[in-house]
């Protein structure tokens, strides 16, 4: 098994490069690899997460060197629960994409499968510096996959996107430097024990490096104030993009759950729990800035795309809390969001194809074909976004609030989720009525025939299913996650497992 470990980030980038170098111009061959390779990553992600479920962290040491001089990965639930996602969502994208979206430009596959890389190389490393490398592996497939197919309005977008995301790799390489500086190492298990016994005169060092890094991974989950760019970048994505990127956000938020619980933790001396006076006051005012985005945007995917901001804070409202209730409502809630957002995207994408120049504007438009199918999904999609009963969200919420009852602002927490709530509700409504209910009279301009939706719609109705399975099956699923968030916050059973010879930290497991 242990050997599986770096399977999740060597199968995609092995088929990314066949892609590139033997089967470029073959599209038909790059789906069936490309197809194939996914479905492999499925069963390996699926076999890691049985793995990482029966027993303590396993560490992979890349060239048999001993941490933390070497490159390792590490595998435990967390990790394997976010690479399982990953793998899952990816399916669905890609067989969305290859219903006809994937040859309106070049290299699509290729770009795909390093994306998948980056991320996965993301969830699964123990080093602050390998997280840099796979962040730009995972940004540098991000840059094409969002120019696909090109056009004015991507390119702009794009354009913005890469200078937004280069400040944020030049802030991370800022961020690594002064920590290496007054510790000399960048593996987080070693950190772990370091950061301990940091020199009076290097605490100021290293706590501008930490909050260098919380600001950057606060950038790529979307949190206020750093939240600006995803609206236009995402709104500009193509629609497969845009649902594989709801990966992207995960990844700050999960960068922010292990690096400051296993590195800059309770037990981290001077730089103790240094990220939760900030997380919790941020994720309050992304949920107030995203409900009131989602209330006033005028286009349907600038509504999605201000309602992965407002999830977003709701996310890292359970997350920031950095305890057992917060992670495993958090990591409910995670999986709940990135599977209803990537559906919302998808949707939204077959409904600006048969509105003509209307596009995603939320104004009257001619009869859609199969308008009832698309609105019925609309709707399905809306109670899950929004947290409404039966679906995940709902339970996703109730966790969350129950979570924040015992944490920093849990007044103005309940008073702002539920009051957001309200709001977001309410623009899915106004967008739903615009969309399907209200009917031009006469067409503005002439709209193309339709052309087959089953496998598009199968697709989104898939990933919808999956929310109402999360609701169906919360009680093992929470228990599950349970163990997850204990786990995670175990620092020393992720030390032993880097590093067995390491000393013992002063840390006990959490009660």
């Amino acid at each position: 098994m242990s050997h599986l470990i770096i399977a999740p980030i060597v199968l995609p980038a092995v088929a990314a490069a066949f892609l590139v170098l033997v089967l470029r111009h073959d599209l038909a061959s790059q789906r069936i690899v490309s197809a194939g390779a996914t479905l492999a990553l499925l069963a390996v992600a699926g076999w890691l997460y049985l793995s990482a479920a029966d027993g303590a962290p396993t560490s992979y040491q890349l060239g048999d060197w001993r941490a933390p001089f070497g490159i390792v990965l590490v595998l435990d639930r967390l990790a394997a629960t976010m690479v399982l996602l990953t793998a899952l969502l990816a399916v669905a994208v890609l067989i969305y994409a290859m219903a006809g979206w994937d040859d309106r430009g070049r290299h699509f596959h290729p770009l795909f499968q390093f994306q998948l890389m980056g991320l996965n190389g993301a969830f699964l490393t123990g080093d602050v510096f390998n997280l840099f490398v796979f962040f730009e592996i995972m940004l540098i497939a991000s840059y094409g996959l969002i120019l696909h197919s090109g056009g004015a309005r991507r390119l702009r977008s794009g354009f913005h996107y890469v200078a937004i995301n280069l400040v944020g790799s030049t802030l991370f390489l800022f961020a690594v430097g002064l920590i290496y500086a007054v510790t000399g190492t960048l593996n987080m298990a070693d950190l772990a024990a370091r950061v301990t016994q940091i020199a009076p005169g290097d605490e100021a060092i290293l706590r501008v490096g930490a909050l260098l890094l919380l600001l950057v991974f606060a950038l790529k989950a979307a949190l206020v104030p750093l939240q600006w760019w995803l609206p236009s970048a995402y709104a500009a994505a193509p629609g497969p993009v845009a649902a594989l990127f709801m990966l992207m956000t995960k990844v700050g938020a999960y960068s922010i759950v292990r690096v400051y619980t296993v590195v800059f933790g309770a037990d981290a001396g001077p730089v103790a729990d240094i990220a939760a006076p900030w997380v919790v006051p941020a994720a309050l005012a992304t949920l107030a800035l995203g409900a009131v985005g989602v209330l006033a945007s005028p286009t349907l995917l600038g509504l999605v795309c201000f309602s992965i901001v407002w999830s977003m804070g709701s996310l890292l409202l359970a997350l920031g809390l950095f305890d057992a209730s917060g992670l495993s409502a958090g990591l409910y809630y995670l999986l709940h969001s990135t599977l209803s957002g990537a559906a919302l995207f998808l949707l939204a994408d077959l409904v600006i194809a048969q509105r003509g120049r209307l596009a995603d504007r939320l104004v009257a438009a001619p009869r859609l074909a199969h308008a009832d199918l698309l609105a019925g999904l609309f709707f399905v999609a809306a109670i899950a976004m929004t947290g409404m009963p039966p679906l995940s969200g709902f339970l996703g919420k109730l966790l969350i609030l129950d979570a924040s009852w015992h944490g920093p602002l849990a007044v103005t927490s309940w008073v702002i989720l539920l009051g957001t709530s309200l709001l977001v509700i309410v623009g899915f409504a106004r967008a739903g009525s615009a969309l399907f209910w209200k009917i031009a009279e006469r067409p503005p301009q002439p709209v193309d025939p339709a052309p087959s939706i089953a496998l598009p719609v199968a697709v989104i109705a898939g990933l919808l299913g999956a929310t109402a399975l999360l609701s169906v099956f919360a009680g093992p699923i929470t228990r599950e996650l349970a163990a997850t968030a204990q786990q995670t916050l175990d620092i020393n059973a992720y030390v032993r497992a880097v590093n067995p010879a390491a000393v013992a930290l002063s840390r006990s497991a959490p009660q």
